[in-house]
């Protein structure tokens, strides 16, 4: 490949490309503030909920199918490929018009990049974040899942995967109390962060009246549900809720949708993960609503 251009050492991290830091980790940096005071902008023990990707400039995001996914999605502003021998053969046996410069880096060189715990498969993309969509763009849908402040990054990586495998419309998440995009949740959405809408809104209780205007059912997935999810009555628009492990969906939101149900297990383990409940409400409304 013309521009493949090889180099004794990646350098940079996530935050900040140019920079070499004295150990590669994914953890954001607190900017100062013109106070002399530490900036806020993330949550103590919980880097993916900082304030924004975007707003800290490209990063990298890192894996084959992740790195796929990314120049496959004509949205995605890309940038610079840092990749090993291997792993350029394999992305070029999948057929993808890689349209950026691209780096000969050894595995050593992309641990510096995205931490040393990360599975990068010997890629590292350099991007941007992607749009972020808005519920306008939720208008002709037909199955949409929100998820009202679930955190974990697995977890929303998971979602999104099932949400593409059950070809959901979109899946929302808060704005706050909730993973930014980065290399976390991108890696495990494992490409599916490319392939789906994700909408962030800042409030999802006016969230849901706001699809309801739009013809949306709401229905929420809660314990205390009236009727399972198999017995619960689904229209041809439909968009779950499912809130947070312990808490579930908050009480103002649960109040603004139009019905609550359950999901009833015939085994010993009463509850299921939230990734696995998202999936298992999304194939129940697809039966439900006579989605092929």
């Amino acid at each position: 490949m013309s521009n493949f251009k090889k180099q004794k050492s990646a350098g940079g991290n996530r935050w900040s490309p140019e920079q070499s830091p004295e150990r590669g980790n994914d953890r954001p940096h607190k900017k100062s503030r013109s106070d002399g005071k530490p900036s806020g902008g993330f949550s103590k023990g919980k880097p993916w909920l900082k304030r924004s990707a975007a707003e800290d400039g490209p990063f990298y995001i890192y894996g084959l199918h992740t790195i796929e996914a990314a120049f496959r999605n004509p949205e995605r502003t890309r940038h610079k490929l840092l990749i090993t021998q291997n792993a350029l053969r394999r992305l070029e046996e999948r057929n993808l018009k890689i349209d950026v410069p691209v780096e000969e880096a050894s595995p050593r060189d992309i641990d510096k990049l995205v931490g040393k715990d990360a599975v990068h498969q010997g890629a590292a993309l350099l991007v941007d974040a992607l749009p972020e969509y808005g519920p306008e763009e939720l208008k002709d849908g037909q199955l949409v899942l929100a998820l009202d402040q679930v955190t974990d990054p697995h977890n929303v990586g998971a979602i999104l995967r099932s949400a593409v495998a059950l070809s959901a419309d979109a899946v929302v998440t808060t704005r706050r109390h909730a993973p930014e995009e980065g290399p976390v949740l991108a890696k495990t959405a494992s490409g599916a962060l490319d392939m789906i809408k994700h909408v962030r809104v800042p409030n999802m209780s006016r969230f849901v009246d706001e699809m309801r205007d739009k013809g949306y059912q709401a229905i929420a997935l809660d314990s205390e549900g009236p009727n399972s999810v198999e017995n619960t009555t689904f229209t041809d628009k439909t968009l779950l809720v499912l809130g947070s492990e312990g808490k579930g969906v908050r009480e103002g939101v649960r109040k603004n949708c139009d019905t609550l149900a359950r999901l009833d297990m015939p085994g010993e383990i009463k509850s299921l993960n939230v990734s696995n409940a998202a999936i298992l409400s999304l194939y129940v409304a697809r039966m439900k609503m006579g989605l092929s």
